[in-house]
């Protein structure tokens, strides 16, 4: 076996995302949420990494992964969905769980809505990746490969 450390990447998706595929394709393509999931695995597994996908479409349950992730995962990949614009109490959890977090959106927020532009999430985030479609993913991926 490789004795480099394989790297454990938790994906976690807000809400509204299990309904990808169906979901103003616009915005956000034709590529179910089933199928990105597969994608990612794919990806991580290329690059080395173990990889864990979770989605809720609860406040509260993204926070309770977020902080049970500290002391399981190497990395954190997060596309919290609305709550990027409002949810302080996500913030403090990324904050918390000490790990380098990635901010993942699929479509260009800052050319959308005006409430889109501003992410309480990014400042404790290592960075932000966004329009790039569901390459996001796989771009937050590459980044937290290469620390």
């Amino acid at each position: 076996m490789n004795s480099q450390m394989i790297k454990k990447v938790l994906v976690v998706h807000g809400p509204n995302l299990n309904l990808l595929g169906e979901r103003d394709p616009a915005f956000y393509g034709n590529v179910t949420f089933a199928k990105l999931n597969e994608m990612i695995l794919d990806r991580a597994d290329a690059l080395g990494m173990q990889c864990e996908i979770f989605q809720s479409n609860h406040e509260g349950a993204i926070i309770d992964r977020l902080q049970a992730a500290r002391n399981t995962f190497d990395g954190v990949i997060l596309n919290a969905g609305a709550y990027t614009h409002y949810s302080y109490a996500i913030r403090d959890a990324i904050a918390d769980m000490q790990l380098p977090c990635v901010e993942v959106h699929i479509s260009n927020v800052q050319a959308r809505d005006d409430f889109r532009a501003k992410s309480v999430i990014a400042p404790v985030c290592i960075g932000t990746i966004a329009g790039f479609g569901i390459n996001s993913y796989f771009l937050a991926l590459q980044a937290l490969a290469m620390l």
